[in-house]
């Protein structure tokens, strides 16, 4: 069953509305493409009410939650060449050249806006924590996994696992001196938000890659490594996110490997001699 219009349902509520909900609503109804892009925590700065108010004005519409009435928006709102591509797309554009111009002009922008010193102290605290776990959902699981698949070479005590209970028991083992990266691009999923916080119980440093600095989740890391992709404004599971991600993670195990000097290479030299003794 199809959803009703995200700006027919504010209209026919919008006397049920108090006077903040009153003022998402002018906003909104004025602006309904430009208000589909922002995260809620930008969105709610813009207009001048907290992010709460946010969520209450969605739930009286009727939605679950904010991203739910935010995706019902877009729906309306976004052309669907918008909704696939995470970019503006003129007639006649070639798919490939499409992809290709995103994917590079989201990587320079994170190239030329990446804190270095953020990103030094990172490979820092990875270098010399106890133990490692690289954890993530949905997508961002497929980051970390590539994260594990990098580090573990260094020699580094690594851990990993791609279902959620296991990432939660794992969690709830860790201690001081122990880092966990956690990926996630939007910062605002229940589930890696329990993560955080079974992690940060426990002692553990908490590193977090995400595009959106300003989130819940980054407000619970000791560290944010912020991943300046070109969010779309519907599809939340930015591909361009995981490019980008997966770069970091290259440059992250770089740093590493420079600060651990000749016990990296030695890790490094024992990973290849083993892999080689299988290759025909």
């Amino acid at each position: 069953m199809q959803e009703a219009s995200a700006i027919y349902t504010i209209r026919t509520k919008y006397s049920s509305l108090s006077t903040k909900e009153k003022k998402i609503a002018d906003f909104i109804l004025a602006h309904p493409r430009e208000s589909v892009n922002p995260s809620i925590e930008e969105l709610a700065e813009r207009i001048g009410i907290s992010e709460s108010t946010m969520v209450r004005f969605a739930k009286k519409l009727g939605y679950s939650g904010y991203q739910r009435f935010r995706i019902a928006l877009a729906r309306e709102t976004i052309p669907a060449e918008l909704q696939l591509f995470e970019t503006e797309v003129q007639q006649g554009d070639d798919v490939v050249d499409v992809v290709f111009r995103h994917a590079c002009a989201t990587l320079e922008e994170t190239h030329a806006k990446l804190n270095r010193a953020v990103i030094k102290e990172a490979a820092q605290l990875m270098t010399g924590c106890r133990s490692l776990l690289l954890m993530g959902l949905g997508g961002s699981n497929i980051v970390a996994l590539d994260a594990y698949h990098k580090m573990i070479r260094t020699g580094l005590m690594c851990q990993y696992s791609g279902d959620y209970h296991m990432q939660l028991m794992l969690a709830s083992q860790v201690g001081e001196g122990d880092v966990a990266l956690l990926i996630s691009h939007t910062g605002s999923g229940h589930d890696t938000l329990a993560l955080a916080e079974e992690l940060k119980a426990n002692g553990c440093t908490l590193i977090i890659m995400t595009s959106n600095p300003r989130s819940p989740l980054a407000k619970t890391g000791d560290l944010v490594i912020t991943v300046n992709a070109g969010r779309s404004s519907v599809v939340a599971e930015s591909f361009s996110a995981r490019i980008i991600s997966l770069v970091l993670v290259d440059v992250l195990y770089v740093e590493i490997l420079e600060l651990m000097g000749n016990r990296g290479v030695e890790n490094l030299n024992k990973m290849r001699s083993v892999i080689a003794k299988r290759r025909i």
